[in-house]
């Protein structure tokens, strides 16, 4: 399979997981089991944004395999505009694995509604004006 099949199939799947996130940014007030599924829905999310920005930037010829090398040349080629938020993101995931301590958590959910989901859904217009 070449890469440009690549890139787009799992773009499908990013697309997907993003509208799932999405729904649970639509709803304001989350009860505890639901803040815990948005964080897990923004972890998978991000798993398949850098693996697709991965496989996109493969296809276009960089030789990246980290999710930092990745997040930096997408940076560096205007894939994303937001480096710095995408590096936090990166680093901000492994700790939201811990949601059982409450203010983590909370902590969390603010993150991924005021900072992280907008530049999901930017990478993820993007990627669709590229398809």
């Amino acid at each position: 399979m070449g890469t440009d099949i690549r890139w787009k199939q799992r773009y499908e799947n990013f697309n997907k997981a993003t509208i799932q996130l999405t729904e649970f940014i639509e709803k304001e007030e989350l009860n505890k089991f639901e803040v815990q599924g948005l964080i897990q829905c923004f972890e998978y999310t991000f798993e398949l944004a850098w693996k697709t920005m991965k496989d996109y930037l493969n296809n276009e010829g960089f030789d990246v395999k980290s999710p930092r090398a990745t997040i930096q040349t997408a940076f560096q080629t205007q894939l994303i505009t937001d480096g710095h938020a995408w590096i936090d993101a990166l680093e901000k995931r492994n700790l939201m694995a811990h949601t059982y301590d409450e203010n983590k958590t909370l902590e969390s959910e603010k993150l991924i509604r005021n900072k992280y989901f907008f530049i999901m859904k930017e990478l993820n217009t993007k990627l669709g004006e590229l398809l």
